[in-house]
């Protein structure tokens, strides 16, 4: 398994925030987790809203937490609400089971990281997730519907 770099971490946050500015999103809250969950790098726009780090933190924790990109958690919390409000309560809360949250896997596809975006809408969110894990080189798993 490859450890994520800072240079990589870095990358994702920039061009994340870059596909941001070009598409006319609302201030983003980006955070870059590693493999372990622990926080690599984070921003939060000028203009962010009150907790909206928590909610990006949320969303990459999740992911990792349940191994799926939070579009597929967000599709289980509508087919298992209580599955979803479980594994929250055993993550001390900090699952945010919408569109957002993006695992990053190796050319190997093993799990290194997670990205998770909070300021615009889910899709926006993770589209800016998307692009900042694709120009770091990597694979960005968002998960299904």
């Amino acid at each position: 398994m490859t450890d994520l770099s800072l240079a990589a971490a870095r990358q994702i946050l920039d061009t994340a925030q870059s596909h941001g500015r070009k598409a006319g999103l609302k201030p983003l809250a980006i955070a870059v987790l590693d493999a372990r969950g622990a926080l690599k790098a984070f921003l939060a726009e000028d203009g962010t809203s009150l907790k909206r780090a928590e909610v990006a933190q949320g969303k990459a924790f999740g992911a990792l937490a349940l191994g799926l990109g939070s579009r597929s958690i967000h599709k289980r919390a509508r087919e298992q609400d209580y599955f979803i409000a479980a594994v929250s309560h055993v993550v001390g809360g900090a699952l945010v089971p919408v569109p957002g949250g993006v695992l990053i896997r190796d050319a190997g596809g093993a799990v290194i990281g997670a990205v998770g975006i909070s300021g615009d809408t889910s899709d926006n969110d993770e589209a800016a997730a998307i692009a900042g894990i694709q120009a770091a080189g990597l694979a960005a798993d968002p998960g299904v519907d």
